[in-house]
Formats: C-alpha cells, sequence, structure tokens
C-alpha cells in the first residue's frame, strides 16, 4: 500500500494544468514525492493514455532507483509498465508506459526522432541542478514543440528552482507549488580548522555523530579521493560490527551503488560516504543524520588547454539546502554542517548552470545534426556563452565535423551518431578507418568510463585490466565498446570513407587522434612533460611511462599550469609524424648563435609546440646567409666589428661632415644605431661566404663602409675633412675628429709661426680646435683663433716659455715669423 506523500495535495492541479496546457513548472522540496507519483498520475490522463511519458533524471544511480520505486509501487518488474533507459542498462517493451531516461541519452533519442513519435510528455525531474545535457534537451525539446510537435507537454519540475524564469521560458506556463513534509531538522555547525585536511574533519563529524546520535549517517564528499580517504579513517578507528561505511560515486559497480542506498538491516547503521550524486532523486534508506562538508566538484572547461578539469568549490545555498533535508526525509534528523553559521549567507544562492563553464563543442555539435546553425536562435534560460562557442567552432572545423557556416558534414553526421564527446568520436571513426575498430573502441570506453580497468595510467595496463575484470560494470562497460564499433562502422559507411590499408595503429596512436594537442614530449627530468598545447603535465616519477620519450596524453587531473597526467600511452616519432599528417612543420632554420657569435643551420621539424629533430647542417655561402649574420652582429654591438684607427677616423670624419652640413642628409647617419637598423643592407653584401664575426675582416668592414658613400662625397670627403693637417713647416699631423667639442689638432706651437689665419675645416665652417704644445709636447693653450692668440696671449706665454725653453725661438711677431721645428743654433 503506499504511503500518501505531500505531492498528492498538488495532483489534481498539476493534472488539470497540463490537461489545458501544454507546458507547467512544479517546485517541490525533498522528499515530496514528485520524481515517483506525478508520472503515474499523469499516465492515464487523456492526453497521454495511448503515448508514453519520458521522465529525465541527471544521473543513472537516480534514474534507476526512480524506476525501481515506482516498478515496485505497481507491483512490477522495471522494464513493463515502468522502463528505463540509461547507459549500460536498458529495459523497456511495448508494455512501458513511462520510460525513465538519462538526460544524455535524452538528447540522442530525440536528435534520432525529432518528432518523438509517440511520446505524449517529457518530464525533466531535479532540473534546478542545470546539466548541459538538460539544458540542451530542454531547448530542443522546445524547438520540436513549436515546430512539430504542438501537443507534446512539457513538464520542468525542481525542489530549489527560480520557477518564475523557467516558467517565462516555458510560455508563461502555471507554476504548481507543494509544500511538501519537512521534519524538523536541527543543525549544528562545527566549522573547521582551514589548516585540517577536509578528510579529517569530516571522519571526526561522523563519529561524532555516531556517538550523539541514533540511525545512519550522510557524509557528503567532494569527490572519490576524500570519500576513500575517509573509509580508510573510519576503518581504522570503528570497531563496531554493527555499523556499516558504504561509499557511494558515480564510477561505482551498480551493486556497490545499490547496496549503498538500500535500507540496512534491522539493528545495523549506515555510514554512507557521497559525493553530490546524493544531493537529490534519492531517498537512502534509514538516514537521519546528515554531515555536510560545504564542498563539492564540479567540471569547468578550460579553453586554451582543450580539457575539462574538476574544480572543488564551495557549495551553493540550494545545494546546502538539499543535502540538510536529507536528514528528514522520514523522521526527525540531525545535519552537522563544517562551516560556521555565518558563513551560509556568503554562499552562492544556486550552482552555476553547466552551460556557462562546460565544452560547448558536442552542445554544438548536436545543434548542428538538429540543423540549428545558430545556437542562440533556440530557447535558452542561460543563454551559450559566445566566447565558448567560438571555441567549439574551431574545434570542430578543425575535426571536419561542421562546415564554415556550421552545417554538420558528413563526418560531423558520423560523429553525432557515436553517445561521446566529439574528440573521442573522431578517434573511434578514425581508429576503424586506420583498421583498428575494436581498439578505438575499448580506448574511447576507457576515456567514457573514468578509473575503468584499475587505477593506473598506462592505457594498455588498463585495457589488461579491463579485460580481466568480470564485474557488472566491466561487462556493462564491453557493451558500450561494442556499440562503438558498430556505430563507427555505420559511421565510415554513411561518410563513405575509405579504409586505410595501413600498419593498425597502437594504442598511443588511437589515443592521440583524439587529443592531438596532448601529444607530450619528456622534458629532461623523469615524469615531466611538454604538450604540444605548449601545457606541462606530469607523471610520477616511479611510473613506467615517466622515462617514455614521447606520450600521448589521455587524461588530465588539476590546474593547467601544473596538470598530472592520469591516462596516457607511449609514442613513437614516427607515428607523431604520420598523425601530424599537414600540420608537421619542417623547415630549415638558420639562427644566430650570440655566444659564439656565428651562425647555426639546422633542419627542424615541428608539431605545434613541440620540437621533434633537430639536425646541425653546414651554413650555406648565400645572401641569406650573409644578411642573418649581419643582423646577428648588429644585435651583439657595432662595436664589435674590427673597426681600425683608420676606419674609426674615416667614420668620425664622414659624421663630423654631417653635423657641420646646413643639410646633414647629404651625408650618410653612420652612428651605432643607424648602422645597426641596416646592417643586412650595408654589411652582408661583403661578408658572403663568412658564417661568424670572427671571419669578418678589416678589410670587409672598410669595403662595406666605403660604398656607403658616393664617388663625389669620397672626393669631398679628403678636401672638407682632410686626415691630417699640413703644418707651414711641412709637417702632417693625424686630426682628432672624435675630440669632445669638435675636430682638434695637437701641434708644437713653433710649427705655426707665420700663420695669419686660424685653420678650418668643412670649407671654412667649422675652426679646427688647436692644442697648442711647448716644445716638450705639453699644452700650453687651446685656441679656436690663432691670430686672436698671436695678438693677445701670445705676450704671457712667450715670457713664460722663453725661460724654461731659452734655446728655442721665441719672436715678438709670430704672425711674421718662420715657422721652424729646430732650436736656435749656438752662437
Amino acid at each position: 500500500m503506499n504511503v500518501p506523500l505531500p505531492i498528492e495535495a498538488v495532483l489534481a492541479e498539476l493534472r488539470a494544468a497540463l490537461s489545458s496546457g501544454t507546458a507547467a513548472v512544479l517546485v517541490a522540496p525533498p522528499g515530496a514525492g514528485k520524481t515517483t507519483r506525478v508520472p503515474l498520475a499523469l499516465m492515464d490522463d487523456a492526453w497521454a493514455s495511448t503515448a508514453k511519458l519520458i521522465l529525465l533524471e541527471p544521473r543513472r544511480l537516480a534514474a534507476r532507483a526512480a524506476a525501481e520505486r515506482m516498478a515496485q509501487s505497481l507491483g512490477e518488474r522495471v522494464g513493463e509498465t515502468i522502463g528505463l533507459r540509461a547507459r549500460f542498462d536498458t529495459r523497456v517493451s511495448a508494455r512501458t508506459r513511462i520510460e525513465v531516461v538519462t538526460e544524455g541519452v535524452f538528447t540522442r533519442m530525440i536528435l534520432d526522432d525529432p518528432g518523438l513519435d509517440g511520446v505524449a510528455a517529457v518530464i525533466f525531474d531535479e532540473y534546478h541542478e542545470r546539466s548541459l545535457d538538460a539544458d540542451l534537451g530542454l531547448a530542443l525539446a522546445l524547438d520540436a514543440q513549436a515546430g512539430l510537435r504542438e501537443d507534446l507537454r512539457i513538464l520542468v519540475m525542481s525542489a530549489t528552482l527560480d520557477g518564475a524564469r523557467v516558467a517565462s521560458l516555458l510560455g508563461d506556463a502555471p507554476i504548481i507549488e507543494s509544500q511538501g513534509r519537512a521534519f524538523p531538522i536541527t543543525t549544528t555547525y562545527l566549522g573547521r580548522d582551514p589548516t585540517e585536511r577536509l578528510d579529517d574533519a569530516v571522519t571526526k563529524a561522523i563519529l561524532r555523530a555516531i556517538g550523539d546520535e541514533t540511525g545512519s549517517v550522510l557524509a557528503f564528499l567532494p569527490g572519490q579521493g576524500e570519500i576513500l580517504r575517509v573509509v580508510e579513517r573510519l576503518d581504522e578507528r570503528l570497531r563496531d560490527r554493527s555499523i556499516v561505511i558504504a561509499p557511494l560515486f558515480g564510477t561505482m559497480d551498480r551493486a556497490a551503488q545499490d547496496r549503498a542506498i538500500a535500507r540496512p538491516a534491522p539493528g545495523i547503521r549506515k555510514i554512507v560516504l557521497a559525493t553530490s550524486i546524493a544531493e537529490t532523486s534519492l531517498t537512502i534508506e534509514g538516514v537521519r543524520v546528515v554531515v555536510d562538508s560545504g564542498m563539492a566538484r564540479t567540471p569547468r572547461f578550460e579553453p586554451d588547454l582543450g580539457m575539462t578539469r574538476l574544480e572543488t568549490i564551495r557549495v551553493s545555498r540550494a545545494g546546502a539546502d538539499q543535502r540538510r533535508g536529507r536528514a528528514g526525509r522520514t523522521e526527525p534528523g540531525v545535519c552537522y554542517r563544517l562551516w560556521e553559521e555565518a558563513a551560509t549567507g556568503a554562499l552562492t544562492a544556486f550552482a552555476t548552470p553547466e552551460i556557462r563553464n562546460a565544452d560547448l563543442s558536442g552542445l554544438l555539435l548536436d545543434l548542428a545534426l538538429w540543423g540549428a546553425r545558430d545556437p542562440l536562435a533556440l530557447a535558452w534560460l542561460d543563454p551559450p556563452p559566445a566566447p565558448a562557442l567560438r571555441e567549439a567552432r574551431t574545434l570542430l572545423r578543425a575535426l571536419d565535423a561542421i562546415d564554415p557556416e556550421g552545417g554538420i558534414t558528413p563526418w560531423g553526421r558520423g560523429m553525432a551518431a557515436l553517445a561521446a564527446p566529439p574528440r573521442i568520436a573522431r578517434m573511434v571513426v578514425e581508429a576503424a578507418r586506420r583498421g583498428a575498430t575494436a581498439l578505438g573502441a575499448e580506448v574511447a570506453t576507457l576515456l567514457v568510463e573514468h578509473a575503468l580497468g584499475g587505477g593506473g595510467t598506462d592505457v594498455s595496463d588498463r585495457l589488461d585490466g579491463w579485460r580481466r575484470d568480470r564485474s557488472a560494470r566491466a561487462e556493462a562497460a564491453r557493451g558500450l565498446s561494442r556499440s562503438f564499433r558498430q556505430q563507427a562502422d555505420a559511421a565510415l559507411k554513411a561518410a563513405a570513407l575509405p579504409r586505410s590499408p595501413g600498419e593498425p595503429p597502437s594504442p598511443g596512436m588511437v589515443l592521440a587522434l583524439a587529443f592531438p594537442d596532448r601529444i607530450a614530449k619528456a622534458r629532461g627530468r623523469d615524469g615531466e612533460f611538454l604538450m604540444a598545447n605548449g601545457r606541462a603535465a606530469a607523471l610520477d616519477a616511479h611510473d613506467r611511462l615517466a622515462r617514455e620519450p614521447w606520450l600521448a596524453v589521455g587524461e588530465l587531473a588539476g590546474r593547467a599550469g601544473g596538470a598530472r597526467i592520469l591516462l596516457a600511452a607511449p609514442l613513437t616519432l614516427e607515428e607523431i609524424e604520420t598523425l601530424a599528417g599537414d600540420a608537421l612543420e619542417k623547415r630549415d632554420e638558420l639562427s644566430f648563435d650570440p655566444a659564439r657569435a656565428g651562425l647555426a643551420r639546422r633542419a627542424v621539424t615541428r608539431f605545434k609546440g613541440l620540437l621533434l629533430s633537430d639536425r646541425t647542417l653546414p651554413v650555406d655561402a648565400d645572401s641569406m646567409s650573409a644578411e642573418a649574420l649581419a643582423i646577428g652582429i648588429a644585435t651583439l654591438g657595432i662595436a664589435r666589428l674590427p673597426w681600425t684607427k683608420p676606419l674609426t677616423q674615416w667614420r668620425d670624419r664622414v659624421m663630423f661632415l654631417r653635423r657641420a652640413e646646413p643639410d646633414p642628409d647629404v651625408w650618410p647617419d653612420l652612428s651605432d644605431a643607424a648602422l645597426a637598423e641596416t646592417a643586412a643592407t650595408w654589411l652582408a653584401p661583403f661578408i658572403l661566404g663568412k658564417s661568424s664575426l670572427a671571419a669578418v675582416t678589416a678589410s670587409d668592414l672598410g669595403h662595406a663602409l666605403q660604398a656607403l658613400l658616393p664617388y663625389a662625397l669620397q672626393q669631398r670627403l679628403d678636401h672638407d675633412a682632410p686626415t691630417h693637417f699640413e703644418a707651414p713647416t711641412g709637417s702632417c699631423v693625424a686630426v682628432d675628429y672624435d675630440a669632445e667639442g669638435g675636430p682638434a689638432l695637437a701641434i708644437r706651437v713653433q710649427e705655426l709661426f707665420g700663420m695669419t689665419e686660424h685653420p678650418a675645416l668643412a670649407r671654412g665652417r667649422m675652426p679646427l680646435t688647436l692644442h697648442l704644445l711647448s716644445p716638450a709636447h705639453r699644452p700650453i693653450q687651446i685656441t679656436r683663433d690663432l691670430p686672436g692668440f698671436w695678438r693677445g696671449s701670445w705676450a704671457a706665454v712667450k715670457a713664460e716659455m722663453k725661460g724654461r725653453y731659452p734655446r728655442h725661438p721665441w719672436p715678438d711677431d709670430p704672425a711674421h715669423a718662420p715657422p721652424t721645428t729646430r732650436v736656435k743654433p749656438r752662437g
């Protein structure tokens, strides 16, 4: 006999709404009975009497539990009136009126049959979880209702939901609310030391609950790892055989999951350690105590890495309320929360919809198969973010799944037939084309069903472990693998793709077909790898794969900056080059090595961000090499060239005239900066055949510099800026063009006797700075006005010098005295 449930108070209103309309929203708290009672109540209404109802559940465990409870209430087995469609578990018959279907399976159903022939209504249960499949399923169902099935009923049910938004999305559908039945729940806030491990804090809270309360305990933890660590700690501390510890997470065997949610035997208390899988749709018999860690694990897609990682976050307020409600399903209960009461207000109101953080490539491929080239044309509670859609389009174009306009291609149609993400679907079909249908299907199953075949990282080891495994989960996975094989063969025929006659690929090559951007190269230390997408990833140094030079990486965990490899397989360089195809980049690279100041030529092969091979080649004696050397030398500095004193003076003379000329552009700019910028033009032609700075001679540099001056300027250079000054005595003294203040000349004063004009350069525009020296070559005066010096300070200089150097002539009128380099004759 069925026990009355709170939902029954609103069933009449709900039935009336769906009899007169085609959509409704039902908001009912946990424990109200909406999952099992609503479909049964609607099944015999006139609009549904000759067709099926589809009840969507977010998870396989919830779907199976709902189907079994409804079947039991009818005194039947699943597969009769109540059917089930989930991965690894399909039980339907001609008698089936209600099908409990997981959200992902429903997407395949509606894509295969857009009109949903024989379906009267689609019921979205626990829609508040806002999975990507639920949002896509609702968008497709609404589109089908608008264009193909005006009579199709759509009912959205949830425990915690903004009903008004959903009602608006459903065309202002009526909202029916059930108050539910709430047994009182006492909430205790335990807090948690931030330095304490989460699993240690949860263990202490469970032990306290076991000592202080009666009944079974349901503890919520983020994931499988934390659950298994708490199991270890409880096993060490609990000796009471009347207490059973039962883990509950998604990758467990079906039988183990069923044991976790089953009513305990009389006299037995149960400690169920669960992920968020137990928040909704499940009634775990005998539970009256909840321990909430306050943490959840949610997928987050990183487009630049092409991977979805699991991120541990704070649970939302709605999620915390759902968890707390598990304690009051059948009797008054207690909830222990591992945070301070004041922190509850800081929690987000609802969990972020998966559509905002997910990889949308699968969604976009499904929409292309549906015929929706513009995803935003469909009805969404939260539209797909534009950046994520762009990333998804880029990937699908790279996989040849969609055309430039967003339409599906033959490849895409074949991929969409597989119940797998696009990368994995493409891998299965391509592996089949290359003669490895079975291997491709098996590797795909490993990627879809996490932790299958053990916990090792090597794909081959995992495949061996799975093949030896005779558990129900392993058998079900084999069924999935067979399905992948059949779908791959069908896809090849549909796409008219010829089989490749080559050698069948290895497990690593198959894995790389899905994730070419995760082909990884060892970085020189055991376990550290660089992937083709430019990101680092690591294995434990003791892992057998840690010493492989190349890996195909299939599964990663952790953040992009320090990802941990969970599943991989060895690859050879030849396999990588075969896989890369047109993406393989082979280049003859010429580079300048600053350390040796010379050229290096290498034959380089690259794939994306990976250097596959690097071979040294001789440097060719051509213009390209000469230009590369010239530019390389310029980066080191123009001063590194073999400058001699004559060459340095030559450049200084040109630069002097450039400054002295009214139009500076008449003369070339020979500054370090200008020469460095144009080295490939002026230097390269004169160092052909050279491959290093050491091979460049002063003669090479001289010829290159002189080529910068046209012949006319070369003639002017010697006239306007001569290298030497010829004194009245006939002596030739070098002019210093690099002197501070302009060109200068150091000369003994006696050699200038008889000069009545000051010497000048640049056609008389620039006076030469004279550093006048004594007979002993010591400075006595600096002047730029020699006649003025004779008339002015010469008298004082003469008096001093005459006493110091009496044997040298010191005339009173040097402007008219004969120049000399000698002393006065004796006598």
